[in-house]
């Protein structure tokens, strides 16, 4: 495996996610919370939830240990109808065959994007990319990840170094073929 420096800043670079591996996400599925401890604070219509916090909607979960979770006031089958989720700390969305991490977390349920920032890593399969943000669009599955000055992949896994110029890293998997000979 090599690590891959893309010349451009910022770059954007698309990992386009196949339809079978990835479904459209079903963004109006009910949301399951789970934190340490959560306030609710009506007045500001949202409720923030803090230390170990677990959100699930139908394949995809959230953990962050703060979330805000912004609603629209109105009410739906006994329900608020929540609009935003703002996460930060040590934040993962994990989707089928896909898994994020960021410093901080936006998912815009009306927009279905997921937005993350700060020392981002995708993975996806054997593949991983990093950079300073990334935004994934819930109903294609097309995932972007924009430069920043942190790099990974080609060090020990989990660590991070210095990557000049602003630049998205990342390491591919390349199938085996049979017959070749590294040269």
């Amino acid at each position: 495996m090599r690590v891959l420096l893309l010349p451009v800043l910022p770059i954007l670079l698309a990992m386009a996610v196949p339809a079978a591996a990835q479904s459209r996400h079903d963004s109006n599925a009910p949301m399951n919370f789970g934190a340490d401890h959560i306030e609710l604070q009506d007045k500001a219509n949202r409720g923030v939830l803090t230390g170990n916090v677990i959100v699930t909607q139908a394949e995809m979960t959230l953990t962050a240990q703060r979330m805000t979770v912004a609603y629209t006031g109105k009410v739906a089958d006994g329900h608020p109808q929540i609009s935003r989720v703002d996460a930060a700390g040590d934040v993962v969305v994990k989707r089928p065959d896909q898994t994020a991490t960021g410093r901080f977390g936006v998912y815009d349920i009306d927009r279905r994007l997921v937005t993350m920032l700060g020392g981002v890593t995708l993975h996806q399969g054997a593949n991983t990319v990093n950079g300073s943000r990334l935004t994934m669009n819930l109903d294609t599955g097309r995932a972007v990840v924009d430069g920043s000055a942190v790099a990974g992949g080609g060090g020990t896994p989990g660590t991070t170094q210095a990557a000049p110029g602003g630049r998205v890293t990342g390491t591919f998997s390349v199938p085996k073929r049979d017959g070749a000979t590294a040269k």
